[in-house]
């Protein structure tokens, strides 16, 4: 599912996810090392044309790790433990954007212009998306969880 499918599966958990995502203009993305441990790096996600889309240098190790399993996790910026923004987490596959047009859109995107040697592009085809609202005041945190198996779930509930 591309970043279009989820606004119309769960239109209010997208639009809170965009918005997360257009103010903190980075994201960090979860990859699988070759040894199966975790790496976590920033990427700079854009919405164009109904895609997520992020890039990365080709020779990075996120790179290498998308190319031998496309298995990640995107998870909005966070400054602050307090700040009680809201938190977007995706969880899918990285697909290989090949299509010149597509990559172009992104405007202010650092790949602009680069040949695909120099960048590679991906959206993120979502399995999953979560997104976390904060009530820091009434100690209360929401959960939107969209799923295809078991569509859109909303639970609210008192924190720590």
């Amino acid at each position: 599912m591309i970043w279009r499918d989820l606004e119309a599966a769960a239109p209010e958990l997208a639009r809170l996810g965009a918005e997360r995502l257009e103010a903190a203009g980075i994201a960090l993305l979860g990859t699988l090392r070759a040894n199966g441990t975790p790496r976590i790096s920033p990427v700079e996600p854009f919405l164009v044309a109904g895609h997520l889309l992020f890039g990365v240098m080709p020779w990075s190790g996120k790179a290498r790790d998308l190319a031998r399993d496309p298995r990640c996790v995107l998870h909005s910026a966070v400054s602050s433990p307090d700040a009680g923004v809201g938190e977007l987490k995706l969880y899918g596959r990285a697909v290989v954007v090949d299509d010149p047009e597509l990559r172009a859109r992104a405007s202010g995107a650092w790949w602009v212009g680069r040949p695909p040697e120099e960048a590679q592009v991906f959206s993120l085809a979502a399995e999953e998306a979560v997104f976390v609202s904060w009530e820091l005041e009434r100690g209360r945190m929401t959960l939107r969880r969209w799923s295809p198996e078991r569509g859109l779930t909303e639970r609210t509930r008192d924190y720590p």
